[in-house]
């Protein structure tokens, strides 16, 4: 069972990559469509709300402790192609919280970058050795320094591996954008790996977020450029990340901007300014990505509030149907 006799709250359920043997290859923490409906089976179709009443049933203090939804993170393809058929089938409709820089022709090289080290490489481990190889900088001193973040981001986020948690740290923290980019498009290279021919297999377009729309699923933000360290980011640029959001997804729905009052924190990164900033916007809906409370952000609770709503990452509900 997927709840407990004690200790439940209402939260949000988080899905990001889905795969099936064709167009969508499996990858690191994807699952097939036969996972998807076990998975909704496990949690039990009676517990999960449609978007709408979830966003209702919160602003009025009415939700039950084993109550869920369903969110999609990143405007991934495969959403479409492989969950959006079942949830279809199953009349379940769900938050779909997408950065818009792509809709600009901006896709975030973070999708391109996990593809490529997915499917060009025998294991991500054999990719993270290349990847250090290409980097050619002694790590030993950062990884030390650094080892009570590794063992506080493995307790949050158990569904990473130490490896996962280092390359992370090393991506967000030792480099910076410029140069992870650099060392990417430099192993691109070496592979033979042309990113551009692969944006319409990775990432919605515009019609896609139409098509959610009409169905009734709740389209939300989730920044602009999908920044991994929004909360590093002053005001100002904070501000314009969700400003630019909000206005591209009004314009390609058609909708007022007063509408859209629902987002997810990109890598589930934010601040007291973020929380201001989507107040102003008119935000009513938030939700984090993890299922505990961070006091260095100023919690002192879980669903602390509107918008720090906890989710569980589906590959957490993975290991406890297996």
């Amino acid at each position: 069972m997927y709840f407990s006799q004690k200790k439940n709250f209402f939260h949000g359920i988080m899905f990001h990559h889905f795969h099936d043997y064709g167009t969508h290859t499996k990858s690191q923490g994807s699952i097939d469509k036969d996972d998807f409906y076990k998975m909704i089976n496990f949690i039990g179709k009676k517990n999960i709300l449609d978007a709408d009443i979830f966003f209702e049933k919160l602003k009025n203090k009415k939700l039950q402790q084993t109550e869920v939804c369903l969110t999609f993170d990143d405007a991934i393809k495969s959403q479409i192609d492989v969950a959006l058929p079942i949830l279809e089938e199953l009349k379940i409709k769900s938050f779909f919280f997408v950065y818009t820089s792509l809709f600009e022709g901006k896709p975030d090289n973070l999708e391109f970058f996990r593809y490529f080290r997915m499917n060009f490489f025998n294991n991500v481990d054999e990719f993270y050795d290349d990847f250090y190889k290409v980097l050619d900088k002694d790590l030993k001193s950062f990884f030390e320094k650094n080892k009570h973040i590794i063992r506080e981001k493995k307790i949050k986020s158990p569904y990473y591996s130490i490896s996962d948690i280092k390359f992370r740290l090393v991506r967000d923290n030792f480099l910076t954008k410029s140069q992870y980019e650099e060392t990417m498009f430099l192993m691109f290279k070496e592979k033979q790996f042309n990113h551009k021919d692969f944006s319409k297999k990775l990432f919605f377009q515009k019609d896609d977020l139409k098509r959610l729309d009409n169905l009734g699923h709740l389209v939300g933000l989730h920044s602009h450029s999908h920044p991994t360290l929004l909360e590093k980011l002053n005001y100002g640029e904070q501000k314009n990340e969700y400003e630019k959001c909000l206005s591209l997804i009004s314009n390609i729905l058609g909708k007022p901007k007063n509408e859209i009052k629902y987002m997810s924190h990109p890598c589930g990164s934010y601040n007291y300014d973020t929380l201001e900033i989507l107040k102003e916007l008119g935000v009513e809906l938030g939700f984090k990505q993890i299922m505990t409370i961070e006091p260095a952000k100023g919690m002192k609770k879980l669903n602390n509030s509107f918008l720090e709503i906890a989710r569980q990452n589906h590959s957490e509900i993975y290991k406890k149907m297996n």
